[in-house]
């Protein structure tokens, strides 16, 4: 029964726990974001990219 209330009253398991947790939290906004910023540098440089075509071209 002692090992029971020690074990209750333990609180390092519960630390670790928290600082997992937000790591994950972390990660995840940091691929949401990585994810973001990656489709509006692909737009960027397709626009570039259409418009040295265009001007290649002679077209404005």
């Amino acid at each position: 029964m002692k090992f029971f209330r020690d074990l209750l009253k333990d609180n390092e398991g519960a630390t670790a726990i928290e600082y997992g947790l937000i790591a994950a939290l972390i990660a995840v906004a940091a691929t949401v974001a990585m994810g973001s910023l990656g489709n509006s540098v692909k737009n960027t440089f397709q626009t570039v990219s259409g418009k040295m075509d265009n001007a290649q071209d002679g077209t404005l």
